[in-house]
């Protein structure tokens, strides 16, 4: 007697599933479940900041028109079979936003920039495993940002990760043209 296989779970699926504690994403149509992690302030911090200061060069700058999201954004990375995570924060392109319906919960399409917060009980694997995820679905770059360290690591595909501390800037390269963050800046004034 064989068992058949399940088919592929879908990001409307995913939707359906109660708001219980637990974190839930789609990858490759595969429901992965664990405890959510609780948030401590540095990273709610990081969160905030990062949120501000991108939105501040939205609105200021002369780049194409893009736009900011924070606070875990669903984010449908493909489909057939779905890939459906959440993103601490997320900058997608106007063009990305136009083809969201009212009806749209998670943004469908990849970021032009995907940022994930560290936290305390972040597994190294799993934060690679986002990594690969945003730049396999076509994310151009991806900031992992340590809040303990006070450094970014900038990922692009098809190349080497770059690590930032609080003495630099990141910056949006072609993706985002104009975009300069200080890394002191993600981080706020020392003691605060």
């Amino acid at each position: 007697m064989s068992i058949a296989e399940s088919p592929p779970l879908t990001a409307e699926f995913l939707l359906t599933l109660p708001d219980d504690g637990i974190d839930r994403e789609l990858v490759n149509g595969q429901l992965r479940e664990r405890p959510m992690t609780r948030r401590n302030r540095f990273h709610s911090r990081a969160v905030a900041r990062l949120s501000h200061l991108l939105e501040t060069w939205a609105t200021l700058s002369s780049s194409p028109d893009v736009e900011v999201y924070s606070g875990e954004v669903g984010c449908i990375l493909q489909r057939a079979p779905d890939t459906a995570v959440g993103i601490d924060v997320a900058v997608f392109s106007a063009e990305v936003i136009a083809r969201q319906t009212s009806e749209t919960s998670m943004i469908e399409g990849a970021p032009l920039l995907a940022i994930e917060v560290l936290s305390p009980f972040d597994k190294i694997e799993d934060i690679h495993g986002k990594v690969d995820l945003y730049l396999n679905a076509g994310t151009s770059l991806v900031w992992i940002v340590d809040p303990y360290f006070q450094t970014v690591q900038v990922h692009r595909r098809n190349a080497a990760p770059e690590t930032f501390n609080c003495e630099e800037a990141v910056e949006g390269g072609e993706v985002l043209p104009g975009l300069k963050l200080a890394v002191a800046d993600v981080f706020g004034r020392p003691g605060k």
